[in-house]
């Protein structure tokens, strides 16, 4: 039976646990056909070719990514090239980071935020995406996607601070970077918005292990009330598998956009029986 990435090449950057969302992202997109590439921060390769191991296929070696160096950049295109000459069909972006000061319930109060940081924070987290779309493009073949990890950042959210204000940015500079790689070579980028998945981001968030389990119980029971087919934050697979989706060849004229994978939580407001009572 065929998969709906047959033949096509996908670059996976975030990969950090295998409950992460790019994990989970190669997953779905190798049970859909695709070869699959990964990168890595330099510094946790090791770590990074670990968890690779428990994808349903082997995988090279982390391509050592560092997206605040442009050396690293720069030298992106030609290891994928070495992999992949067949050039890359697909790129998700799954990279994002805030310093404490800035994010989770030890950080600062948010009109106090520490410049240099909130700068760190936009560079990793909105900045990254057009300069990983630049670095990979003279290796992107005609009518690739590029897709983006975002949070929806329409309202502002406690402990989520500097980063809402970032992933804002990140939909604003995917709205360029469709726009720079459409007229270049034909290709799409799109976010997705996803709603709350139990990863290393959402510990960020929370803090300590017990206030983790906490404030996600928490927050799932109102992400599960709110949506009305329910959600999961134990299921990063339900965002994988819509990535894939925008990195196939279903959605051809879908760009410059954002698809909300998050249950429609985000667009119906919900409140417990209670208070309705």
């Amino acid at each position: 039976m065929s998969g709906i990435l047959d033949g096509k090449t996908v670059l996976v950057t975030g990969i950090i646990t295998d409950a992460s969302i790019a994990f989970h992202t190669a997953k779905v997109a190798q049970e859909q056909g695709a070869k699959v590439i990964i990168t890595g921060i330099p510094e946790r390769l090791r770590l990074i070719d670990r968890i690779a191991k428990r994808l349903p296929q082997e995988v090279p070696p982390a391509i050592p990514l560092d997206v605040t160096d442009e050396e690293s950049l720069a030298a992106l295109a030609g290891k994928v090239g070495e992999l992949a000459p067949e050039g890359v069909d697909g790129v998700v972006h799954s990279i994002a980071f805030a310093p404490k000061t800035l994010m989770g319930p030890d950080a600062v109060p948010f009109l106090d935020g520490p410049g240099p940081d909130v700068s760190k924070a936009f560079e990793i987290s909105a900045w990254s995406y057009a300069s990983l779309a630049r670095a990979v493009l003279p290796v992107m073949n005609e009518r690739g996607s590029i897709v983006g990890m975002d949070f929806d950042p329409r309202t502002a959210m406690p402990d989520y601070n500097w980063m809402g204000v970032a992933k804002a940015a990140l939909e604003s500079v995917n709205r360029y970077v469709a726009r720079e790689v459409g007229y270049a070579k034909r290709i799409r980028s799109n976010l997705v918005a996803a709603g709350p998945i139990k990863t290393l981001a959402a510990k960020a968030i929370s803090g300590t292990a017990t206030d983790d389990a906490k404030k996600l119980n928490m927050l799932n029971e109102y992400w599960n009330g709110a949506s009305p087919i329910g959600w999961d934050v134990n299921d990063p697979g339900v965002v994988g598998t819509s990535v894939c989706t925008l990195l196939s060849d279903y959605l051809p004229g879908t760009t410059g956009s954002i698809v909300y994978v998050d249950g429609g939580a985000s667009h119906n407001t919900w409140f417990p029986e209670d208070f309705i009572k």
